[in-house]
């Protein structure tokens, strides 16, 4: 028999097994790159790009495939790796003739701000025929969230199906993959627009070490105090979603990731 065990689709089990079975590592799907991530790995590294660690999105992969998707957003396109193993868990190959439609969410948008990215990813998802429900759009995420939380409160009387906005509502799936510096703050906006039971996915910034001191007065603060304050925005985002919502994390061996649930 199944049941709905918290909104999530599994077999029936209590709350902590099915946790772990959704957070868990998929053992019938290789964490081997797919052939397109592949040659855009090849390309972040030649221009000097950062990159997720493949734990990671391996493990994104796996937790994607585990829950209904309705509407889905990547914060953070760069050239399209994440998103090329996103669309390889949905689409498979471009070669191939029968899209996993079971899998695939109502719509995708990749927010990227930079335009010149923007562009090669859109020629990903046109390659892999997804045109008619992923798109990209070239905005911060910071003024998407805002309208999106604006245009929400002005029109709340509204049918869905009128409201003005640039992503469509409600939003089930947030992924973030911004470099630490913006993680916070990309996070807690992700998370403020999320939709009950929906699920934010975002790796933990890195944890400063060591004594940096403190930013002088009237100078930018160094890398080393960058990472200290995004570290501490961290901390505190988590304290605060954690008093009402569900907050896990998952140690792989190229970082970890925060798996945030809203509940309803």
């Amino acid at each position: 028999m199944v049941a709905d065990a918290g909104g999530f689709g599994l077999p029936q089990m209590s709350d902590a097994e099915m946790l772990e079975r959704m957070l868990s590592g998929d053992s019938d799907r290789s964490d081997k790159e797919p052939e397109i991530a592949s040659s855009i790995g090849e390309q972040m590294l030649l221009m000097g790009l950062r990159t997720m660690p493949r734990s990671l999105r391996a493990r994104i992969r796996d937790i994607t495939s585990r829950v209904p998707l309705g509407n889905a957003i990547l914060v953070g396109g760069g050239i399209g790796h994440l998103s090329a193993w996103l669309f390889d868990l949905w689409c498979g190959e471009p070669t191939d003739e029968k899209q996993n439609i079971d899998l695939k969410p109502d719509s995708f948008i990749i927010v990227e701000e930079g335009a010149r990215f923007g562009v090669i990813i859109d020629r990903l998802i046109r390659r892999y025929n997804a045109e008619s429900w992923s798109r990209v759009i070239a905005k911060p995420w910071s003024e998407i969230t805002a309208e999106v939380t604006s245009w929400s409160a002005a029109a709340a009387s509204l049918p869905s199906s009128a409201r003005p906005s640039d992503i469509p509502l409600p939003v089930s799936l947030i992924i973030v993959d911004l470099p630490d510096s913006e993680r916070p703050e990309a996070a807690s906006s992700a998370f403020d627009i999320l939709s009950p039971d929906g699920l934010l996915i975002v790796p933990e910034p890195e944890v400063p070490t060591g004594d940096v001191g403190f930013p002088e007065e009237g100078k930018e603060p160094t890398e080393a105090q960058m990472k200290v304050i995004a570290f501490n925005k961290w901390i505190s985002f988590i304290k605060r979603v954690s008093e009402n919502h569900s907050v896990s994390f998952v140690e792989l061996s190229g970082g970890t990731l925060a798996v945030i649930r809203r509940m309803a």
